[in-house]
């Protein structure tokens, strides 16, 4: 059912249903009014009665006839509506004015009564007199109220029962109107392609679809953004693989057309490492994806689990042994003292581990040969560093940036390391720094927290936690 016949259907039952409890507070209030001023009457009436009563009318017990029904000398009202009873002392009736219908007498009777004479209702006012000679009652059928109070509200009611088509009509009229804007948007976003991402003008969109409209406005930035995203990884890879896959193929020629068994295992060799830079520049460029694509949906991670960094460490640095053994580097892990929890961050170890394999990588691949490379899990930061030379400031401004590569590296790379680590340091809160020692020699990379969280309960070290662990050597 479409929004606007669910309004008009709405209106229809809510309509009459407000105007049946006005009509019912009508009646009432009518009614009350009604009986009001007829109880005035009877009240005047009886009244009027016992202050003209003579002595001879009680000894006469005349009984006046009502004029017929429908005469002119009763005028418009129906007199036989009314009735007039008078009583003695000794309950005999002197005066009545009605035949077949006799108010009933009760001697003790004061102010109003409701009665049914001849099984119709009646008001009856009863008056006694200050010395008790007699009792006056003064009678009138309800009918004749009933018919007054309904006729009132028959002449409010009827001008409505007969305007309402008319309202029917403006009521559609009006959600058909105010509904417009709806209309007007479900034109436009139909009438768009799957590549147009404009924003909706939300400057004239009333207040009700202001939050429909911001929230669309949001889904086409995020759709937009992860387009983008992919377009530039589809680019990025476009662009980084296409000088691998050239040096493979042309490795590949070199291999099938070695003419000896040293040409051909050099020629091999070659083909491996390239190979392994292939490898490691589709893993890098993947993580990269992954990477972005979390940061720009949640902007930090919400996970609350504890970081376990001897896990960490440890996977971070078995992955970096091969390289180290090969180019004869030394790895070293520095712990806190017994006791002293490392630094606290909450987030997933995976990552985490992610993070420290490129750190200790980069630090191992561009360290001097047989040189030592440390690891310190400090209480408050991580700090990886190495003895190789100092980084100008130039370099230091442009590490992160994607595919960047100082020019004269010896080493294989991809130039994604630095923007993973700094990808997965924003989605834990922590911040990262490169440069050199507090001494000046060598290259350090420190994370920190930007906001330091509260210490979880100390975490128990091995027994060499505090001592400086040598895992490699030359």
């Amino acid at each position: 059912m479409s929004l606007q016949r669910r309004l008009l259907l709405y209106l229809l039952i809510c309509a009459p249903l407000v105007w049946g409890v006005a009509l019912y507070v009508s009646i009432n209030q009518a009614r009350r009014e009604v009986n009001e001023l007829y109880d005035a009457e009877l009240i005047r009436l009886a009244r009027q009665v016992q202050a003209t009563l003579r002595s001879d009318a009680y000894q006469s017990n005349l009984s006046p006839p009502l004029p017929a029904k429908g005469r002119a000398e009763s005028g418009a009202a129906d007199v036989r509506d009314l009735a007039l009873a008078v009583w003695d002392a000794n309950g005999s009736l002197v005066l009545s004015d009605r035949e077949g219908v006799q108010l009933m007498r009760y001697p003790e009777a004061v102010g109003f009564r409701n009665e049914k004479l001849r099984g119709k209702p009646w008001r009856i006012y009863y008056l006694q007199s200050a010395t008790g000679a007699w009792l006056v009652a003064a009678g009138q059928r309800i009918k004749e109220r009933d018919e007054l109070v309904y006729s009132v509200t028959a002449s409010q009611i009827t001008p409505w029962i007969l305007v309402l088509p008319a309202l029917l009509i403006a009521m559609a009229l009006s959600v058909r109107r105010a509904l417009a804007p709806l209309r007007d948007l479900t034109t436009e976003l139909q009438a768009r392609d799957a590549t147009d991402l404009r924003l909706i003008p939300n400057s004239l969109t009333p207040t009700e679809l202001k939050p429909l409209v911001g929230a669309m406005n949001g889904l086409f930035q995020r759709i937009e953004e992860t387009l983008a995203r992919e377009r530039r990884f589809t680019a990025d890879a476009a662009h980084e693989l296409r000088t691998p896959l050239a040096v493979l193929r042309a490795q590949w020629d070199v291999v099938r057309r070695a003419a000896n068994g040293v040409e051909r295992e050099q020629a091999e060799a070659k083909l491996s490492s390239g190979m392994d830079r292939l490898d490691r520049l589709v893993t890098q460029m993947l993580a990269l994806s992954r990477l972005e694509s979390a940061l720009e949906s949640s902007g930090q991670l919400l996970m609350t689990t504890p970081v376990p960094w001897p896990e960490v460490v440890e996977q971070a640095i078995s992955d970096c042994l091969p390289l180290a053994e090969r180019r004869h580097i030394e790895l070293a892990c520095e712990w806190p003292p017994e006791g002293v929890t490392p630094m606290p961050v909450s987030g997933d170890a995976n990552l985490l581990t992610v993070l420290l394999r490129n750190l200790l990588d980069n630090a191992v691949r561009y360290a001097p040969a047989g040189s030592l490379v440390t690891l310190h899990v400090l209480p408050d930061r991580l700090e990886v560093d190495n003895d190789g030379e100092p980084l100008p400031a130039a370099q230091i401004a442009r590490m992160g940036e994607r595919f960047y590569r100082p020019a004269g590296q010896q080493e294989f790379g991809s130039g994604l390391g630095v923007s993973i680590v700094q990808r997965i340091a924003a989605l834990h809160g922590l911040t990262v720094a490169i440069g050199a020692r507090a001494d000046g020699s060598g290259v350090e990379v420190t994370l920190r927290p930007i906001s330091r969280p509260p210490s979880p309960p100390p975490v128990t070290e091995p027994d060499n936690s505090a001592a400086l662990a040598v895992v490699s050597g030359p």
